[in-house]
């Protein structure tokens, strides 16, 4: 017979450490609240919550309305290790939504969250490096990063971060630099990267590598790249395993080789075959063929383009100018037919 006494346990749906969520439109106010108490498992049990609700955009243009970036901000120089966590981690869930970068520019939480670059969690700053990354995607949010002044710090931090945070960090700084690289020229951003293209880790090859996409299209990065001799090791790269990697490489070569006074004596520190031995590697058919052993697929139609090869290509009329580049060109035209 059933009994009518109340257990003591609590419902199979309710989370002990996650504040509870009132119901409707009360709920992120409630929460707002909470993060302003001075009860720290309050505090602590509301940030649960939130990381859930800001997964949806609609409740992150609620929250940054009713003035939550303004609790956070103040929740970032929380002495609680996991208020500081929590607190970063809901800030770039947030950040991945188009209206929370916009809520970060018009409240300054870039500034806020520079005071966390030296924080003792690592996966404090981890956060705090996906909050920019994310950030960084949008030209008003790279922008606002570099007004900061925060790329000298971010240089810094590059050479002092475990790996998985210096691939969050060369993200940030290839997007800002698209921006404004001068003071990443400043901060010797180059003799940095050059480092970090000798990595054993391939994502960090591989994102050194476009990094100095962005930093060799102004004239003064072309001149640091042949300054600090890091041609060599691109033209090595050309090479490299990873299809990621040579594709990033060749755009760097792209941009560093276009230069204009010192042009002719740029090319000539290239290797003879440093274009021309990437140009067959890339060039196959991988269609069908048919019955007589030929591709079955019209001539113009037979080419997959690499993107190793599209960066490749703009290179060729830069060597052409030179008089010394021309006739390892002519070996190579029948392969740009």
């Amino acid at each position: 017979m059933a009994s009518a006494q109340i257990s003591m346990y609590l419902p199979p749906d309710v989370n002990p450490s996650q504040a509870a969520i009132a119901y409707g439109c009360r709920a992120l106010p409630k929460l707002n609240k909470e993060l302003q108490s001075e009860d720290l498992l309050t505090r602590q049990k509301a940030l649960m919550a939130l990381c859930d609700l800001v997964h949806d955009p609609e409740h992150v243009y609620v929250a940054i309305d009713i003035g939550c970036l303004e609790s956070l901000k103040a929740l970032l120089k929380d002495t609680n290790d996991m208020v500081r966590l929590k607190t970063t981690e809901v800030l770039y869930i947030m950040a991945t939504h188009n209206v929370g970068r916009e809520g970060f520019l018009k409240y300054d939480v870039i500034h806020a969250l520079s005071y966390l670059l030296h924080d003792p969690q690592a996966a404090c700053r981890e956060n705090l490096h996906l909050a920019y990354k994310h950030l960084a995607q949008v030209p008003s949010g790279a922008q606002g990063i570099v007004n900061s002044g925060l790329i000298p710090a971010l240089v810094w931090k590059l050479q002092r971060e475990e790996e998985n945070i210096q691939e969050l960090l060369l993200d940030t700084l290839a997007a800002c630099l698209m921006e404004d690289a001068t003071e990443a020229l400043d901060s010797r951003l180059v003799p940095f990267l050059k480092e970090k293209l000798l990595s054993t880790n391939n994502n960090i090859r591989s994102k050194a590598a476009r990094t100095l996409v962005a930093i060799s299209i102004p004239l003064e990065g072309k001149k640091q790249i042949w300054q600090y001799d890091v041609i060599p090791i691109l033209v090595h790269l050309l090479k490299d395993k990873v299809k990621e990697v040579q594709a990033n490489a060749a755009g760097a070569l792209m941009y560093a080789t276009v230069t204009t006074e010192e042009l002719g004596f740029s090319l000539s520190l290239l290797p003879e075959d440093a274009i021309c031995m990437h140009l067959p590697s890339r060039l196959h058919c991988h269609r069908p063929v048919d019955g007589r052993g030929s591709c079955a697929v019209p001539p113009p139609l037979r080419v997959r383009w690499a993107p190793s090869l599209v960066s490749c290509l703009p290179t060729v009329p830069t060597e052409a100018r030179v008089t010394t580049s021309k006739h390892i060109l002519e070996n190579a035209m029948p392969l740009l037919n």
